[in-house]
C-alpha cells in the first residue's frame, strides 16, 4: 500500500510571506518520508469542514507548477479538479503541461464539483447537478482525444471544439492516469468504471460495498477490475509522540485487505514536518509491505 499527502489548509503560522518556503519544506520532506503522491485542493475558498472561506487558499494548478520545480519524484494532483471550473481542453492543455514540467508526474484528478457558495462568489459556473455530470463524461472524453493521436473535432451536447490538438503531449503513456473522486454508485463509478485509472472513496464501512458496486460497472462494460487502483481519502495522524501509530496501521491493513493500494489524506500539524517524519519512519515502510 501506497500513502499520499493531501495538502489543504494553508493558514500556516509564518503567513503569506512565508508560504511558499513552507510548503516547499512540507512538499520535499514529504517526498524524503517516503510518500507516493501528494495533492492539494481544487477549491478557491477554504472548504466548511477545514476552516472559514476566509481561510487561505491556493488555486490548485498553480500550486502544482510550483511543487512540480520543488520536487523530483512524488506523483502530483489536483484532488480533485471541478470539472466546470476550466474548459475542458485548457484542463487537458493545463495537465499536459504539468506533466510535461514535472517529468512525467501528473495526475487528472477530477469530479462534478459541489461547493457552489465558492462557484457563485467568484462567478465560476455552477450548472445543476445532471448537467455537472453531463460535462463531467464530456470532459473525460475530450482529454483522453486530446492525449491520444486524433486531433480532430469534437462535438458533444455542452462542449464542442473544432480541434483538439494538443502538443506537447504529456510524457507518461498512454496518457497522465485519471482518478475521479468521489463514490455515488450510479454516475460516479460507473464513469470511474468506463474512463479511469483510479477511483476515490472515503475510508469507513461502506468501503467494501462501494467496491462491490464498482466491479459490477466494470462487469457491465467490459472493464478489468483490477485495472483500476482503489485509492481512499483518510486522515494520517501518527500522534504527537506516535501513539496512534498501532490504530493507523490496522486501519491501512483492513484496508489493503479489501484492496485499497493508496491511502491519501491530511496529516495535522503538517506545518511541523513531526507527523511526516513519524509517518516516514514507522508507518509507510510497513503499509509498503501490506
Amino acid at each position: 500500500m501506497k500513502i499520499g499527502l493531501h495538502v489543504a489548509d494553508f493558514t500556516w503560522p509564518g503567513g503569506p510571506p512565508n508560504l511558499a518556503t513552507d510548503l516547499t519544506r512540507v512538499v520535499t520532506a514529504a517526498e524524503d518520508a517516503g510518500f507516493a503522491r501528494v495533492s492539494v485542493m481544487d477549491h478557491v475558498w477554504q472548504i466548511g469542514m477545514l476552516g472559514p472561506p476566509e481561510h487561505a487558499m491556493l488555486e490548485a494548478y498553480t500550486t502544482l507548477g510550483y511543487l512540480a520545480a520543488r520536487t523530483s519524484r512524488v506523483e502530483l494532483v489536483a484532488w480533485v479538479s471541478a470539472v466546470v471550473y476550466r474548459e475542458p481542453g485548457l484542463l487537458a492543455k493545463i495537465v499536459s503541461t504539468l506533466d510535461v514540467l514535472s517529468g512525467g508526474r501528473a495526475w487528472l484528478g477530477i469530479g462534478a464539483a459541489w461547493n457552489e457558495p465558492e462557484a457563485n462568489g467568484l462567478g465560476l459556473p455552477f450548472p445543476p447537478t445532471a448537467e455537472r455530470f453531463e460535462r463531467l463524461e464530456e470532459a473525460l472524453q475530450i482529454c483522453l482525444q486530446m492525449w491520444s493521436d486524433d486531433d480532430g473535432p469534437y462535438q458533444g451536447k455542452h462542449y464542442q471544439l473544432e480541434r483538439t490538438l494538443n502538443s506537447p503531449q504529456p510524457l507518461t503513456k498512454p496518457h497522465p492516469p485519471i482518478l475521479i473522486g468521489g463514490s455515488g454508485e450510479k454516475k460516479t463509478l460507473r464513469l470511474v468504471a468506463r474512463y479511469a485509472q483510479a477511483c476515490n472513496l472515503f475510508a469507513g464501512p461502506e468501503v467494501e460495498h462501494k467496491l462491490e458496486v464498482l466491479r459490477g460497472h466494470c462487469q457491465a462494460v467490459g472493464r478489468d477490475y483490477a485495472e483500476i487502483e482503489k485509492t481512499v481519502m483518510m486522515p494520517l495522524d501518527p500522534g504527537a509522540d506516535g501513539q496512534h501509530i498501532g490504530p493507523l496501521l490496522e486501519q491501512l491493513h483492513d484496508l489493503a485487505n479489501l484492496g485499497i493500494s493508496e491511502a491519501h489524506g491530511i496529516v495535522p500539524g503538517v506545518s511541523q514536518l513531526t507527523p511526516l517524519e513519524l509517518l516516514g519512519q514507522r508507518v509507510i515502510p510497513v503499509a509498503a509491505a501490506f
